[in-house]
């Protein structure tokens, strides 16, 4: 009997497995993939659960793999839910829950793919499913977990699919061949505090923050690349905890977010930080600290055999061809790609992380097609 990917979906909905909570959803895997024959090894680091399975030899030169998580994120207002965040219920075809969209069913989806798959004639090769716990957090002891331990003892996919939602409306239309990079750049002016009828006294840290942060604003970093969109610098905080009014406070802090495309690396994009920091410091006769933090750097797996062999299984099942993009936020492809080619397609991600997270039961079951015939043209 097919494995129901629907099922399996629901089941894992009603783990509440928000991270780093495990849960119960990679228990649950691991029962059903020993079950089907897989060899399941959990990989927990940091306080974080990840389940590496696999199908035939270790080692095989032609290896396919499937990432993904089962972490959730909070649900916000529990109130504002018109249907049981947990329950897995369905309502006029559509499966509502935390991690509906992002990313239970796509989980679902390629596990039972792979588990009927082996079910038949057992491929010339091997197949890994490395699935995490820690997408959704600071994802250092999640899928990176899971790659350093395949590195230590030998294991290795030859090509990844990770199964993120990447449709924005419409079934198929989208797969990911590459993410923007991302990183946060924290900063703290350090003036002098004073009375603010007498600034004469003080050195306000105010006006050397407001000048910073618009010179970092108005900058065009780029006019985007071959594959990717212009890169983005956003101002998402500037605060000085100052309730008084009549009190130049001593400091400022301002926050920014850059999300960059091929034509930067974080550390030359921090340099650049650097560089704005001290003009601005100078001008202004203050200190100004920075903090930074390089989530991942851009990357793009150039159109070839793997794009083409997604395209054409999302094609086969839908009807539809898909566009090869590198828009959106990261994901943990952003590890994958030091290990092997890999490139991204899941369901259609309107409502993740939205109150009553949901998707249509249909797009599951089509998913787990599209996924099925992937390994078969794989394989064949």
């Amino acid at each position: 009997m097919p494995t129901d990917p629907v099922d399996l979906t629901a089941r894992l909905i009603q783990c509440p497995s928000v991270t780093p909570n495990e849960g119960g959803a990679l228990e649950l895997l691991e029962r059903e993939l020993t079950v089907a024959g897989f060899d399941c090894t959990r990989v927990d680091r940091g306080g974080v659960s990840n389940l590496l399975a696999r199908w035939g030899a270790k080692g095989h030169a032609r290896t396919f793999g499937f990432n993904g998580h089962t972490d959730v994120v909070p649900l916000g207002d529990e109130a504002a839910w018109t249907m049981p965040p947990f329950g897995a219920k369905v309502k006029g075809g559509v499966l509502y829950g935390r991690g509906a969209s992002d990313m239970k069913s796509g989980v679902a989806a390629f596990v039972a793919a792979a588990i009927d798959f082996t079910r038949g004639t057992p491929p010339d090769g091997a197949i890994i499913l490395a699935i995490t716990g820690d997408e959704e957090g600071d994802a250092v002891d999640g899928t990176a977990a899971l790659l350093d331990h395949m590195q230590s003892t030998g294991e290795a996919m030859s090509v990844c699919l990770v199964g993120e939602p990447t449709c924005p409306e419409t079934m198929g239309e989208m797969i990911k061949i590459g993410r923007r990079g991302s990183m946060t750049a924290w900063f703290t002016v350090i003036g002098v505090q004073g009375h603010s009828a007498y600034p004469h006294r003080a050195n306000n840290p105010l006006p050397a923050m407001a000048r910073l942060m618009d010179r970092l604003a108005s900058h065009t970093l780029d006019g985007g690349t071959e594959h990717f969109d212009a890169s983005t610098l956003a101002v998402v905080s500037i605060d000085t905890g100052n309730a008084a009014t009549n009190v130049i406070p001593a400091q400022c802090r301002g926050t920014v977010n850059i999300r960059f495309n091929d034509a930067h690396t974080g550390a030359d994009l921090s340099a650049w930080l650097r560089a704005q920091a001290d003009a601005v410091a100078a001008e202004f006769g203050v200190e100004v600290g920075m903090t930074i933090k390089i989530s991942g750097e851009s990357f793009l797996t150039p159109p070839g055999a793997l794009s083409d062999l997604v395209a054409g299984a999302v094609q086969a099942e839908t009807g539809v061809q898909p566009v090869l993009s590198t828009t959106g936020g990261t994901s943990d492809a952003r590890f994958v790609k030091d290990h092997c080619p890999v490139v991204e397609f899941g369901l259609v991600g309107q409502t993740m992380h939205q109150v009553d997270e949901r998707v249509e039961v249909a797009h599951i079951h089509q998913l787990k097609a599209i996924y099925s015939r992937i390994l078969g043209d794989y394989f064949a």
